[in-house]
């Protein structure tokens, strides 16, 4: 038993130390993208959704270059399924998804509850929940809402989080984790 806890606090100082120094080098513009060096230069996503039944495993960036055809994959895949209206998604929320995905060395792909939400499907939200923003980052296809059964609400956050990439919001009660590429913030419990 000691053995493990050894090893997982090795993990973990391993992680910080790695954090520490691609974070000083990531560029300006997002700083999700310095988790993802060392990927063998190649950035996925995978996800499911309960709403849908869609799966998506898609390589959307290699040797510095987002791959069109991928990213129009990821923006059908994130729509608003109430409306079937897309968007396209910015791309530093895709990376900071990304790289959180990577920082905790899963291999399950997130639940995606919401990514694009149409002004319409936004409000009719907000009339049922306090908890949705009027002008929400998920008008802008700049916000995801991301689930895993295999990690809690605060090992997702806390992956987010140490991007220093945008806003982390926890949703312990509905289980569920916010990422946005807005002002680095957080929020929840």
């Amino acid at each position: 038993m000691a053995n493990s806890t050894s090893a997982a606090l090795t993990r973990r100082a391993l992680l910080g130390a790695f954090a520490a120094t691609t974070l000083t080098a990531a560029p300006v513009y997002s700083k999700a993208f310095g988790f993802l060096k060392g990927a063998g230069d190649v950035r996925r996503l995978k996800m499911y959704s309960g709403r849908t039944g869609e799966k998506i495993d898609i390589i959307y960036w290699i040797e510095g270059e987002y791959i069109k055809e991928s990213l129009k994959e990821v923006n059908y895949f994130m729509r608003d399924w109430r409306q079937n209206s897309s968007i396209n998604m910015d791309t530093r929320t895709i990376d900071i998804m990304s790289a959180s995905h990577n920082l905790m060395g899963i291999s399950e792909p997130y639940m995606l509850l919401s990514g694009y939400r149409s002004p319409k499907t936004n409000n009719m939200l907000r009339s049922r929940s306090r908890g949705v923003a009027k002008n929400s980052l998920h008008m802008k296809g700049q916000a995801a809402d991301l689930r895993l059964a295999s990690r809690s609400v605060s090992q997702i956050s806390r992956a987010a989080s140490s991007c220093s990439a945008g806003g982390v919001g926890r949703y312990s009660s509905s289980n569920f984790v916010h990422m946005d590429c807005g002002p680095v913030r957080t929020w929840g419990r």
